[in-house]
C-alpha cells in the first residue's frame, strides 16, 4: 500500500472539492440496493443533525456513528468483491456519503479501515483509490495462509472429537449453496465463515484474527478481473470444504492432508 490510512487526516475539506470536480473521480454507478436500504435505514437516511428536504423534519432516534460505520464498511466490501468499487480508481467519501443517505465522515472512517486492509490507499486532496492487485500478489497471500493453516488443520485433526467436527457440517453446506449462487461475494462470507470455524477449534484467537485478515486480502478482486473465480471454480472450492470435513469426520489423516494442502495451492480462497 503507497499510503496508510492517517494520510486522510486533513483531507475532509478537500474531499469536498471532489464534487466540483466529478470528472476526476469514479463513484460506482450502482452499488447494491439492499446494502444501501439497509444503511439508510440504520441512519435514518442520515446522520444525527441532518434531516430530510421535507418541510418539517422527522424526528429521529440518535444513532451510535460505530453502527453507521459498520453497515458502510460491509457494504463497501460486498461493492468491492462484486466489482462495483473497481481496482484503481478513486472514489471520494461525500460522493458515496450522498449515495448512502449519510455525511461523508462514516464512509471515510469505513474507507480508512479498508486503507488499513490494504483494500484502498489514500489519494491526497481526492479520496480513496481500490488497490490494484496481481497474481503474484494472490499467491504470497495464499502460501503464507498455507504455512499457517495447514499445521493447525493437520493438529486439529489429530485431537478434535469427531463430534467437534460434525458440528461445522452446516457451515460447510453453506459454503455449498453460496457457490451454486454464483455470486463472488456471498461465497467470499460463507467461505471464511468456514475456515473461521475450523481455526477457533484451535482456541488461538492472533492464529484466527491474522488468517482471517489474510483470507479476506486474498478475496479482493484482480486487476481487469482476469482471474475471477466464475461459479464452477467457486462449487469446486465448496466442494473441498464438504470433501475436507468427511475427512476429519472419518479421521483419514492422509486424505486431510492432501485436501487441505491442494486447498491453498490452488489458490482456493
Amino acid at each position: 500500500m503507497k499510503q496508510g490510512a492517517q494520510g486522510s487526516a486533513g483531507t475532509g475539506g478537500a474531499e469536498r472539492a471532489v464534487d466540483r470536480d466529478a470528472a476526476a473521480v469514479r463513484v460506482p454507478p450502482q452499488l447494491r440496493a439492499a446494502d444501501v436500504a439497509r444503511v439508510r435505514a440504520e441512519s435514518g437516511s442520515g446522520v444525527r443533525g441532518e434531516h430530510t428536504h421535507s418541510e418539517v423534519p422527522i424526528p429521529r432516534p440518535v444513532v451510535q456513528r460505530a453502527s453507521v460505520r459498520g453497515q458502510i464498511l460491509d457494504a463497501l466490501r460486498t461493492a468491492l468483491l462484486a466489482g462495483e468499487l473497481r481496482p484503481g480508481e478513486v472514489y471520494s467519501a461525500p460522493a458515496l456519503g450522498e449515495q448512502f443517505g449519510v455525511s461523508a465522515t462514516p464512509v471515510r472512517e469505513a474507507m480508512q479501515q479498508l486503507a488499513l486492509e490494504g483494500a484502498v490507499e489514500v489519494v491526497p486532496n481526492r479520496g480513496f483509490r481500490v488497490v490494484e492487485r496481481g497474481a503474484r500478489e494472490l499467491a504470497e497471500l495464499a502460501e503464507v495462509r498455507a504455512l499457517i493453516e495447514v499445521p493447525v488443520v493437520l493438529r486439529l485433526a489429530r485431537s478434535v472429537p469427531v463430534e467437534r467436527w460434525a458440528e461445522l457440517r452446516p457451515m460447510a453446506e453453506a459454503t455449498v449453496r453460496a457457490a451454486s449462487s454464483g455470486c463472488r461475494a456471498t461465497y467470499a462470507k460463507a467461505d471464511r465463515a468456514f475456515h473461521r470455524a475450523m481455526l477457533l477449534l484451535s482456541g488461538n484467537q492472533q492464529l484466527v484474527q491474522i488468517s482471517e485478515d489474510l483470507h479476506r486480502r486474498s478475496q479482493w478482486p484482480l486487476v481487469g478481473g482476469s482471474a475471477a473465480r466464475g461459479r464452477a471454480d467457486l462449487l469446486a472450492d465448496a466442494a473441498e470444504h464438504t470433501a475436507l470435513l468427511d475427512a476429519l469426520i472419518a479421521r483419514d489423516l492422509d486424505v486431510v492432508r492432501g485436501l487441505v494442502g491442494g486447498h491453498f495451492a490452488g489458490g482456493a480462497a
